[in-house]
């Protein structure tokens, strides 16, 4: 009876390995293949049936079950502890990646529905049925919330993927050893072997954890084609810089984001239209994303400008200029303009919850919506509470990604503010480093598209004789015949546009 309790906390420990393993393997998985929400789900749907096929299993192990648990705890140490660091290798280096990332979920989640039955049957004799099934599943089921709650608080945004993987795997295997002294009466034969097997696989792991680092850079240094300048992982994403020939570019979870080449395209045609359709001179600004300072830039142009509030998610992202000087000369420096008030929060409950005098032009520079996170802050709910922000007449514009490459996620994006009671004029131009890509301007009032840039801004791109030419679709990407749903909280109809159009375009 004495060697319950510590067993238990040997199923607690256990419940908190697995789950955290599942984890980095979904992160992962939505990192590099992008499509986070079929990724988590199928993740997590073959970690299920992973862990039902090692509870199945375990009825055939018949003799020695102290030895077997031991040996299933190290096995689960070695594949788990080196999950992250091999998916990085794999992906950067195979093309069948999918096959090892699901192969890898698989091998774990069958060796932790295996320990689960073999612990419980160690301790069938210590405890009866009712209490034994009912400590297992508590102590199992208080692993996995912590787990799950320490995952992205803790663990990933102070140690990495790699280094989150490795840890685990030497907790598995500190477990494992201390396991054989548990279970020592149980143990048939071999105890010193399993001790000394468990010592190896802690050092081995624990070499790795030093050299995470190197073994991140090596992988990444596989995914992109220029020298990476710089790399964190945030609280909410993979932040990394990489300078070539045509300059510097930044990637968020593998995504580029912008080339220091032609942002500047990207970047006019965001900000100078809607300065064009506002109706006065614009004295409140409100940037919701765009924490790369680069569409601050453009907006600092304006001298009618009295006050700039940008909301971004990431303070890593808004202080990227301070870490990586190249980018504050890009972007001019634009976060030390006195007239710029940063606030690192989530844009949804900003406009939710913050009181604010209405802001006569807001420019929205979201990501893509390629998840339900980001696909939140393209629904008629935001666009509602955005209502709180602004006046009738006040001017609006919203990256809306690529009219070509995924026109229905274009069209819905116009379509959910329309629904929202907006005045909707789409637009596109032509970046090089994205290709065709849109936007749309919109007001509560109606407006009529804008022809010029206001006078006495210079740009490097857009002008009077092209800037018309903009709002005028080819049929390629014109609004489509079929009819294109609104988003919304409760369907999230743009992120499954979203990624059934891009994945067409995945190797």
């Amino acid at each position: 009876m004495k060697r319950a309790p510590l067993l238990f906390l040997n199923v607690f420990i256990i419940a908190i390995c697995g789950l955290i393993y599942e984890l980095l393997a979904g992160t992962l998985s939505s990192y590099v293949l992008g499509d986070s929400v079929t990724q988590f789900s199928i993740i997590i749907g073959t970690y299920l049936f992973a862990m039902g096929v090692g509870s199945y299993l375990s009825r055939f192990v018949e003799k020695n079950i102290a030895n077997r648990f031991v040996e299933v705890e190290l096995a689960v140490a070695v594949v788990g502890g080196f999950s992250a660091p091999l998916l990085f290798l794999t992906f950067a280096n195979l093309s069948y990646f999918a096959i090892v990332l699901y192969g890898i979920v698989f091998i774990i989640g069958m060796l932790v529905g295996l320990e689960i039955p073999l612990l419980m049957r160690i301790l069938k004799d210590e405890l009866d049925f009712k209490d034994l099934v009912s400590r297992v599943l508590a102590f199992d089921y208080i692993g996995a919330l912590v787990a799950s709650l320490l995952f992205p608080i803790f663990f990933v945004p102070r140690l990495g993927l790699n280094r989150t993987s490795l840890l685990f795997g030497m907790l598995n295997a500190a477990v494992a050893i201390w396991g054989t002294w548990l279970l020592e009466p149980l143990l048939k034969k071999h105890i010193t072997l399993l001790r000394v097997k468990g010592a190896v696989i802690i050092i081995l792991l624990a070499i790795a954890f030093i050299k995470s680092d190197k073994l991140t850079t090596l992988a990444e240094d596989s995914l992109y084609v220029d020298n990476i300048i710089y790399s964190k992982s945030s609280h909410y994403q993979r932040i990394i810089v990489t300078k070539g020939k045509t300059g510097y570019a930044l990637f968020l979870n593998g995504n580029l984001q912008f080339s220091s080449f032609d942002e500047y395209r990207y970047h006019e045609a965001l900000v100078h239209p809607v300065f064009s359709m506002f109706r006065g001179e614009p004295k409140r600004v409100l940037v919701l994303g765009g924490g790369d300072g680069l569409a601050l830039r453009e907006i600092e142009k304006y001298r009618s400008v009295e006050y700039i509030q940008l909301v971004d998610l990431d303070p890593d992202m808004t202080n990227i200029s301070n870490a990586v000087p190249a980018l504050g000369e890009l972007n001019h420096h634009s976060f030390q303009d006195p007239r710029v008030h940063v606030t690192n929060a989530d844009a949804f409950v900003w406009l939710d919850t913050v009181e604010s005098d209405p802001f006569d032009i807001v420019v929205i520079d979201f990501p893509d919506p390629n998840n339900f996170a980001l696909g939140k802050l393209y629904t008629t709910r935001f666009y509602n509470l955005l209502k709180k922000k602004i006046r009738p007449d006040s001017a609006i514009v919203v990256q809306t990604t690529s009219p070509l490459m995924a026109r229905m996620s274009f069209w819905c994006i116009a379509a959910t503010l329309e629904a929202a009671g907006y005045d909707v004029k789409p637009y596109y131009t032509t970046v090089p480093s994205f290709g065709v890509w849109g936007y749309a301007l919109a007001s509560l009032s109606p407006f009529d598209a804008p022809s010029k840039v206001r006078d006495g801004i210079d740009t490097k791109f857009i002008n009077a004789e092209m800037m018309p030419s903009m709002f005028e679709f080819p049929k390629d990407t014109s609004r489509p015949d079929e009819p294109v749903e609104v988003n919304r909280l409760d369907n999230q109809a743009l992120v499954r546009y979203y990624e059934s159009e891009w994945r067409r375009f995945e190797q």
